[in-house]
């Protein structure tokens, strides 16, 4: 069962955790996830496509992300799920913490903080390893693209990380 830390509306720890999506969060608590952009240096970004299987969002574009667990750090995590999302191993690559943004959803229970980071770095589509229950197709997309995608609603947080993808 996976846990996620409980944190204040000052984004510090309660103590206290919840079962993954078990959206039990009362006004002023959150939970945290986190964003990773990768971008190679040629300012193309690794964008991918959530499966049409989705609950939420089928078939929009996306960056890699997810929930940090209960006891991780939010480098830590980002770095897992790039890892396992898309095979890259980010680690060193230049970048690293931009910004964070909050989202309430009053009575939903569903209040989160939302790390975001970039990397840049030099990779080959052949260095790609996706996972075929989360990613049904990737890019590697210019801005103009990413905007594009935005401007048809089909691109998941871009008003929220939209400076990350400022080279």
């Amino acid at each position: 069962m996976e846990l996620w830390d409980i944190y204040d509306k000052n984004k510090k720890p309660t103590g206290r955790t919840m079962k993954r999506n078990d959206w039990c969060l009362k006004d002023d608590e959150y939970h945290l996830t986190v964003l990773g952009v990768v971008a190679r240096p040629d300012g193309k970004f690794l964008i991918t496509k959530r499966v049409m299987t989705k609950a939420w969002a089928p078939g929009w574009w996306e960056v890699s992300g997810g929930a940090v667990q209960a006891g991780e750090a939010s480098k830590d995590a980002v770095l897992r799920e790039v890892k396992e999302e898309t095979g890259l191993d980010v680690k060193n690559a230049e970048g690293g913490y931009l910004f964070t943004y909050k989202r309430e959803n009053p009575g939903e229970g569903d209040n989160y903080f939302v790390d975001v980071y970039r990397f840049i770095m030099d990779f080959k589509e052949e260095d790609l390893d996706f996972q075929e229950r989360e990613i049904d197709g990737y890019m590697l997309a210019t801005l103009d693209q990413i905007k594009a995608f935005a401007a048809e609603e089909k691109f998941l947080h871009y008003d929220s990380i939209k400076k990350a993808f400022e080279l």
